[in-house]
């Protein structure tokens, strides 16, 4: 039982894979993007394990946890109970935050109804969800959401020609018979020529009888102005409405913090009873580190086992590098790589054993000091007795394994082996990619581009910064470093675009895009390809469409079918119908090139390379090889692209234009250590074309290869926003202060 044995898989790319993984140990699963780790690791082996301990529940419960199918492997023996942490980000509504994530608030509460004085009550009512706790004007959220009238109403049009731009008070609408048959107004008259009553009584009249209504007037209903029915039918806590109309609200609503709480979300009964000074509120403002040291200075005996168990809580928050976050902050404001690690204080605090740990990149985001705590806690976790398995790029994190597996040798098709298995000292003379990667000599830049101009940062202060001025040089390539929440981004990010307005900055974040968007259609060649399958088989380009007359009829293109479950998240199935390809499957009986359009939009960019002869069709694809996403399929959806790679992706805009200030957060984000060279090929690229490149990066192969490096700390939170350091690489291996130089230092040795 020492092993979990996999026999003949061969889900997605993995070419019938038979492979022992061990038990009990740290098994990190390495290998370039596409290879397919997150086949074997998430797809098999987790997917699995999840399944079985969902077929143990009742159907009751069975019927509400996610669907895993059955992955394509003969069989997996010795599984564990699986804990997967990965980084999806935690959602959740405007109601769930760091403190109840991580698990700290129900003991924060519980000390308060104790120690607190004067006694308010128990400790569920320290809650901002709980009615007696809640302030009563923004229920507990902390803002109020208020009608912004001139994204509401158009003055230019009277009520029948739909001067109320909101859903059902347009004409036709039955809310808008409620004023148009009210006997108050002059239907056509433009509302710009209301008088001072009539926009009183439009918007603001509380509920009443109309004294003169229209004959259709219904003899029980009552006239309400707009406002206060929009916010009773959208805005309230328990309005059934606001969820079928969130996009038509998104329009016409402004949030604000609550003016009775201050944004605290608690009444003010309950922020009356305080300890040594401060509300539950101004503890759950702290920092994590502030919160700390404010609970460890509380001297009582009686309530010692609750201050030692809300200590030990957040000493594991501590530990793993958030120290920086406070409690209030919502979960929905975290990253990937905050969230997975507020997952991974979750399972510090259990006492299981003997389950088996799955990790997605848990170095994402952090700097290789915050990463060595990360690797303390790995370890801690399998000392328990638990095995674990990573799948990770980070160099770091890969010489710590017990034992590596290596998938490739490519991506894509040309993926899906083993490339290597053992340790890691005999990897250095695999053949594989990572191989080849550690058996380098890493090198440091010695030759730097002379800066042609400089941009000035003065005196900067906002969140932690410590009254930063600092000088950033244009016409080369700039790194900026630091621990993770020393305050890179604020300087970067928020800071120099509103010095330099110009500046590009090209970020993580979603692309404004409909689900129906991918690859092809975020390059602009879907045209080029649908007009080639409609030449040679002489019928309309339209037929090529997902979002046209090739839509699948069943799922309308999209290629899933969503479950709504109310107020849990919604669950997406591939269409029955179209097998999840988004096509109507009459269109798969023409071919382009002995293809159809389902199989072009399912080959990979390396493999469209060598399919399509288009110059234009061809161009783009070969940016994309110089980024690094070779193994991306021409069809898949932007909303299901890594942070890291829609990143990389919309560098490929930015290659035309010279004379840019273009600032980048973190693109080394989920890359092989072996991709990370053609990405600094790419950026020397745009250097060259004379624009200027700022790079938030932790990556030591990058830092390396800088012109200039600021380096920001020396700490999180409070403990950082000073600049450390400002120089070339070599000059930065001489400080004795800054924790980058110390990795830097071990990283070239």
């Amino acid at each position: 039982m020492e092993n979990i044995e996999i026999t003949n898989a061969r889900q997605n790319n993995l070419k019938n894979i038979s492979i022992k993984v061990p038990k009990y140990k740290i098994v990190v699963f390495t290998g370039v993007s596409g290879s397919g780790k997150s086949s074997l690791v998430f797809e098999t082996i987790g997917a699995e394990a999840q399944r079985q301990i969902n077929e143990t529940q009742n159907s009751f419960i069975r019927n509400r946890l996610q669907h895993y199918g059955l992955p394509d492997v003969d069989k997996i023996e010795n599984l564990n109970v699986p804990i997967i942490i990965n980084q999806k980000r935690l959602g959740g509504n405007a109601r769930s935050t760091v403190g109840t994530a991580a698990d700290v608030s129900a003991s924060l509460r519980l000390l308060f109804s104790r120690m607190g004085k004067p006694f308010v009550g128990y400790s569920n009512v320290f809650s901002f969800n709980h009615p007696q706790g809640m302030c009563p004007e923004c229920e507990g959220l902390g803002f109020v959401q208020t009608l912004d009238v001139n994204a509401l109403i158009d003055r230019e049009k009277s009520l029948d020609e739909g001067a109320i731009r909101f859903p059902t008070f347009q004409p036709g609408g039955w809310r808008l018979t409620r004023y148009t048959l009210s006997g108050y107004f002059d239907n056509d008259k433009k509302l710009k020529d209301f008088t001072g009553k009539e926009w009183e009584i439009l918007l603001h009249a509380p509920e009443h009888k109309p004294k003169h209504p229209h004959k259709d007037w219904g003899k029980t209903v009552k006239y309400e102005g707009i406002v206060p029915r929009i916010e009773k039918a959208f805005l309230k806590k328990d309005s059934k409405e606001n969820i079928t109309r969130k996009d038509a609200l998104k329009n016409i609503v402004i949030t604000k913090i609550c003016p009775s709480c201050e944004g605290k979300r608690l009444n003010e009964k309950i922020l009356s009873c305080k300890i040594k000074g401060k509300s539950i509120a101004d503890c759950m403002a702290l920092s994590v580190d502030e919160l700390f040291e404010f609970i460890t200075s509380l001297d009582s005996k009686p309530y010692e086992v609750v201050i030692n168990e809300l200590s030990a809580k957040l000493q594991n928050i501590m530990t793993i590098g958030l120290q920086y976050l406070t409690l209030d902050r919502s979960t929905n404001t975290l990253s990937g790589g905050e969230s997975q690690r507020i997952k991974m204080v979750r399972s510090l605090g259990n006492s299981l054993i003997d389950l088996l740990y799955i990790f997605d990149e848990p170095s994402i985001g952090l700097h290789p000091k915050d990463l060595q705590n990360i690797i303390t806690i790995i370890q801690q976790i399998r000392d328990k007795g638990n095995s674990v398995l990573i799948v990770e790029h980070d160099p770091d994190l890969i010489k710590m394994a017990d034992h590596i597996i290596d998938i490739g040798p490519g991506s894509g098709r040309n993926g899906g082996e083993v490339v290597y298995e053992g340790t890691f000292k005999n990897l250095k003379a695999s053949t594989g990619k990572t191989g080849s990667y550690f058996a380098r000599k890493p090198f440091i830049k010695q030759k730097f581009r002379k800066p042609d101009g400089y941009l000035e940062i003065k005196n900067a202060n906002r969140f932690n910064l410590k009254n930063v001025t600092v000088k950033i040089p244009t016409g080369v390539m700039t790194v900026v470093t630091g621990v993770a929440g020393s305050g890179k981004s604020t300087l970067i990010n928020r800071i120099l675009p509103e010095l330099y307005p110009d500046v590009t900055i090209i970020d993580q974040s979603l692309f404004a895009a409909s689900a129906r968007s991918n690859l092809l259609t975020y390059l602009g060649i879907s045209d080029i390809v649908r007009k080639l399958f409609a030449q040679s088989n002489h019928i309309s380009d339209k037929l090529f469409s997902r979002n046209s007359e090739g839509a699948c009829k069943n799922c309308k293109g999209l290629g899933i079918e969503k479950i709504d479950l109310a107020f849990m998240d919604d669950i997406e199935q591939p269409c029955e119908v179209c097998g999840g390809s988004g096509f109507d499957p009459e269109v798969q009986q023409y071919k382009y090139n002995g293809k159809t359009i389902v199989e072009v939009m399912n080959m990979t960019v390396s493999e469209a390379v060598s399919f399509f002869k288009e110059e234009p069709v061809l161009k783009n694809f070969d940016l994309l090889i110089q980024l690094g996403l070779d193994y991306l399929t021409l069809g898949q959806r932007l909303d299901s692209f890594s942070g890291g790679e829609r990143q990389r992706l919309k560098l490929t805009r930015e290659l035309k234009n010279t004379n840019q200030i273009i600032i980048l957060d973190e693109p080394s984000t989920g890359l092989h250590p072996s991709d990370t060279q053609k990405l600094l090929t790419f950026f020397n690229g745009l250097v060259n074309q004379n624009n200027t490149l700022i790079v938030i990066e932790h990556n030591l192969d990058i830092i390396s290869q800088a012109d200039w490096i600021i380096d920001m700390g020396p700490g999180a939170g409070k403990f950082g926003g000073k600049v450390l350091f400002e120089g070339t690489p070599p000059e930065l291996l001489k400080s004795k202060i800054s924790f980058t130089a110390e990795f830097l230092n071990k990283h070239i040795q």
